[in-house]
């Protein structure tokens, strides 16, 4: 526990001392129900001032003045903003990232607008770039230095947030000592281009400057003309779009940053300088998120803790105090607590039971990284199927259908494409099948032009006919050579998308795909059936408009002995199904 002198307001933060609403959060975290803020402008190695927001925890005898350690957040969406009804959104107040109870449980807690955004001034030359990056270390090592901070750093943060917690490790500064990042990316290029084909993630418009206009001005800006001169140079920000759709290629140079762009976003360049920092990193995300897939191969590669929960992007695991985790890693790292943490199996990932349920499983192994492989070959026999050989040959085929597009501003999760390409079934399980990993479907592909963009689903089929996507991926049919990565991938495929190895289809010629799909921890149900999907067009391609063809591709699926059509499912083996009270 922290011993607690009597205390004084602080001179250098002249605020007035306010109370946190009441949280359901552990006993600890009761310790400092108020809180006292300060904003202000700090300035970066360049000079650019960015907008940081510092708050300190108090309780009725006013403000900690015990040295405390510091939790900082590192946000494109504005630290502080007005919303159109007046009212005052304060990231370090919202506890989706256990913040406000990281506040309470004795730990400064302190969010910071990115250049080019909110009230920082500066502009974005590009997403996650390294001058960010260099943004992120400066912001650190001035938190470390003031008079109230113990020295101690740590970072949380999810998606961009989880983005911009990397990109400051990679940097290495000396008072970061652990990072907690949520559904972010390991190479932004198979993140954002996936197989060579754009999808939702980072490709939505830039937000208007009216947006950062809400944001709340620094203490000393009391008349908002600073904010207004910090948000005119957002008018010269990289378009996000932008950048990612002009280069298609994983070594292309941007018109727009004059580099290979791709490289110097990538966070794996940067892993043997987090490791060597001795940074600990717990890495976080959810099955029903595209950057899981990234997250698993992360923590592979940086050895790093892990916790898949259920549910979608950035969303708090169900069923898990995932409050106290935070706040116990951080205790261990920040504050030198011997709380056993170290001690606990290294993962924990959610296993769905197929009927709305499941159970947490405690491992030292990554899902993925050790699964046992059940084959299923498409095939033709009174209807397209999925068996345990091959049955025959022949092919089956579909023109693209290009009508699949929704309103969802961001779609996390593609919707049951059923009636949009073709699909082969299952039998229905005569057992449940645990399934845990990575599918991996090896396809043979016609098309009538050289190139196609082509998207596979796994469904889960229930008795009553009810229809559940549980992975997918996706490739274009000129990016399908395989070559070595410069990473782990726990034996997947990967696909360079270097310009050099882009390989079109000649006239007439069938090409094998192989794509690694989304990881899941899924069981199939007894009854249940798998469904195998193969479409030209998903409603998750923001450009979808742009790249219709008249007439449309047509695409084939070929099957049997010779071609090898196959669906690599990953079943868990006995060993990694061990539950948390088992």
């Amino acid at each position: 526990m922290l011993t607690r002198p009597f205390r004084t307001m602080s001179a250098a933060l002249a605020c007035t001392v306010m109370t946190v609403p009441a949280l359901s959060v552990p006993a600890l975290a009761q310790d400092y129900p108020d809180y006292q803020r300060e904003s202000l402008y700090v300035p970066v190695r360049d000079g650019t001032r960015l907008a940081m927001n510092v708050y300190r925890p108090a309780d009725g005898d006013g403000v900690e003045t015990d040295k405390l350690p510091t939790i900082f957040v590192f946000t494109p969406y504005r630290a502080r903003y007005t919303d159109e009804e007046g009212k005052v959104h304060e990231t370090a107040l919202e506890d989706g990232l256990a913040l406000r109870s990281l506040l309470r449980a004795g730990y400064i807690v302190a969010v910071a607008d990115i250049r080019g955004k909110g009230a920082s001034f500066g502009s974005r030359r590009g997403f996650q770039d390294r001058t960010e990056a260099q943004d992120g270390h400066d912001l650190v090592e001035w938190l470390a230095r003031q008079p109230w901070s113990s020295g101690k750093v740590g970072m949380v943060g999810c998606s961009y947030l989880g983005g911009t917690t990397m990109h400051t490790a990679s940097t290495a500064p000396r008072a970061l000592k652990a990072i907690f990042t949520g559904a972010t990316d390991w190479d932004k290029y198979e993140f954002v281009r996936r197989g060579g084909i754009t999808a939702q993630f980072n490709t939505r418009p830039d937000e208007p400057l009216s947006d950062d206009l809400a944001s709340v001005p620094v203490d000393a800006d009391s008349n908002g003309a600073l904010l207004r001169e910090a948000v005119a140079m957002h008018a010269e920000n990289t378009s996000m779009a932008g950048l990612w759709y002009g280069m298609p290629y994983r070594d292309s140079i941007s018109a727009l940053t004059g580099n290979a762009f791709w490289q110097e976003a990538a966070i794996w360049q940067y892993a043997q300088t987090i490791k060597q920092a001795g940074i600990a990193t717990y890495l976080w995300s959810n099955w029903k998120d595209e950057p899981t897939s990234h997250i698993l191969v992360a923590a592979e590669n940086l050895d790093s803790k892990l916790l898949v929960g259920p549910g979608s992007h950035c969303q708090t695991p169900k069923d898990y105090d995932f409050t106290g985790q935070i706040t116990r890693y951080f205790d261990h790292y920040l504050k030198g607590e011997d709380n056993g943490f170290t001690d606990e199996p290294r993962v924990t990932y959610w296993h769905d039971d197929g009927a709305d349920g499941g159970t947490y499983i405690e491992t030292d192994t990554v899902p993925g990284s050790a699964s046992d492989t059940l084959t299923y070959y498409l095939g033709q026999q009174g209807g397209n199927l999925l068996a345990p050989r091959p049955v025959n040959s022949g092919s089956a085929g579909f023109a693209v259908d290009y009508d699949i597009a929704d309103d969802a501003y961001f779609p996390f999760w593609p919707p049951s494409l059923d009636d949009h390409g073709v699909t082969f079934d299952s039998a229905p399980a005569s057992a449940a099948l645990d399934l845990l990993g990575y599918p991996v479907a090896n396809i043979a592909i016609s098309v009538d032009r050289p190139d196609a963009d082509v998207f596979v689903y796994l469904e889960d089929v229930g008795s009553d006919g009810a229809v559940e996507v549980v992975s997918f991926g996706r490739l274009k049919v000129s990016h399908r050579k395989t070559s070595a990565a410069p990473w782990d991938t726990m034996g997947l495929p990967w696909h360079s998308g270097r310009e050099a190895d882009v390989m079109p289809l000649g006239a007439g010629e069938t090409a094998m795909l192989s794509i690694a799909m989304m990881p899941l921890a899924h069981r199939v149900l007894p009854g249940h059936r798998l469904r195998f999907l193969v479409t030209g067009a998903d409603p998750r391609q923001r450009n979808l408009a742009d790249l219709v063809q008249n007439p449309p591709p047509k695409i084939a699926v070929h099957y049997g002995w010779e071609t090898g059509s196959r669906l690599d499912l990953p079943l868990a083996r006995p060993s990694d199904m061990k539950g948390r009270d088992e």
